[in-house]
């Protein structure tokens, strides 16, 4: 059997001859000084050229056969040279596979990961396109809200003369990146947070002189003649009511329909004895035909608080309380103001 270049195969039966033979000394005595020389020699030869291979030996499991093979020196450490690399090749293969079967895991878990991702992001920009279009609408609320304080009140008030066309909501949300999505959303919550600053501070000014308007009714009751003018109950004439006539009857407590100063507690030509409460903002509200004073003048009232009672006192025709605002010392219709 040859397995290789330069491998020799020997084959040795166990019955023919053992598998190492030394010359034996009387062989060597009967060649002579020349022949042990020589034998001598050839041994060295042999065993020169045994060291310069390596031999393979195979021995059959009953003893019978012996298979050697020989390979000179350098095939065989050449072929163990290529043995050791092809190990280390396949066993970096093995390693490279193994890597490459966790990298391929992770890759599909790493897609899994992105398509939630994505769908997240999607959704986000979908929400932020609808938060967008939302405060778009508050400007219009933001708008009536303002109205009635008028232009020069909101935060739209300053001169910001500008032009140019502008694209629908819908165009220009469906152009746009998450980063500009963030970025225009940024710029609507503070325009919004302006504007809400603003109006806080409105609103608290506000307050202020909502809760000094003579809101409340200072007593229940139908209201026998109108602010405006009327048949004149003295006279066959026209005359001008400057306030409401408010049925009472006589002793009915009269409550302040907000909070203010007593300005005059005293008897008044046609009111009789009377009460004029200031508000501020010259707001005023006054009291005629009363019974009695339950206040006097100075005095600071809250907004419930009993004044006095109703009466018939001064230009009367029965139990009743004359009320009447003045703003800004013209009469006005109570009624604007009346809403408690």
């Amino acid at each position: 059997m040859l397995t290789g270049e330069g491998a020799q195969e020997t084959r040795i039966d166990s019955s023919d001859r053992p598998i190492l033979q030394t010359p034996r000394p009387e062989a060597l005595a009967r060649s002579g000084p020349g022949g042990v020389a020589a034998a001598i020699a050839a041994r060295k030869r042999n065993t020169f050229k045994r060291r310069g291979q390596f031999s393979l030996l195979i021995v059959r499991g009953d003893g019978v056969r012996v298979l050697r093979f020989n390979f000179p020196r350098p095939a065989a450490i050449g072929a163990g040279v290529l043995l050791t690399l092809a190990v280390s090749l396949v066993g970096t293969l093995i390693g490279d596979w193994n890597r490459l079967r966790e990298l391929t895991r992770e890759a599909s878990t790493f897609q899994q990961q992105i398509a939630e991702q994505r769908a997240t992001i999607d959704g986000f920009n979908t929400r932020v396109a609808d938060l967008r279009r939302e405060m778009s609408g508050w400007r219009d609320l933001h708008a009536r809200i303002w109205q009635p304080f008028g232009p020069e009140s909101s935060t739209g008030g300053r001169d910001k003369g500008i032009g140019g066309g502008t694209p629908t909501p819908d165009t220009a949300a469906g152009k746009l990146s998450p980063a500009d999505e963030l970025n225009r959303l940024g710029d609507a919550v503070r325009e919004q947070t302006e504007r809400l600053v603003a109006l806080d501070r409105l609103m608290s000014r506000a307050g202020k002189a909502v809760a000094a308007l003579p809101s409340r009714w200072p007593v229940r009751g139908g209201v026998n003649s109108e602010f405006g003018n009327r048949q004149s109950p003295w006279s066959s004439g026209m005359e001008f009511h400057s306030g409401l006539d408010i049925k009472a009857d006589r002793g009915t407590a009269i409550r302040a329909p907000a909070a203010g100063t007593v300005a005059y507690a005293g008897v008044g030509q046609e009111y009789g004895t009377m009460i004029i409460l200031d508000h501020g903002q010259d707001v005023r509200s006054l009291y005629g035909h009363l019974s009695k004073l339950n206040v006097q003048n100075g005095e600071r009232v809250e907004r419930g608080a009993v004044i006095g009672w109703t009466g018939n006192t001064g230009r009367s025709s029965g139990p009743h309380l004359h009320y009447e605002i003045l703003v800004h010392g013209q009469a006005v219709n109570p009624r604007a103001y009346l809403w408690d």
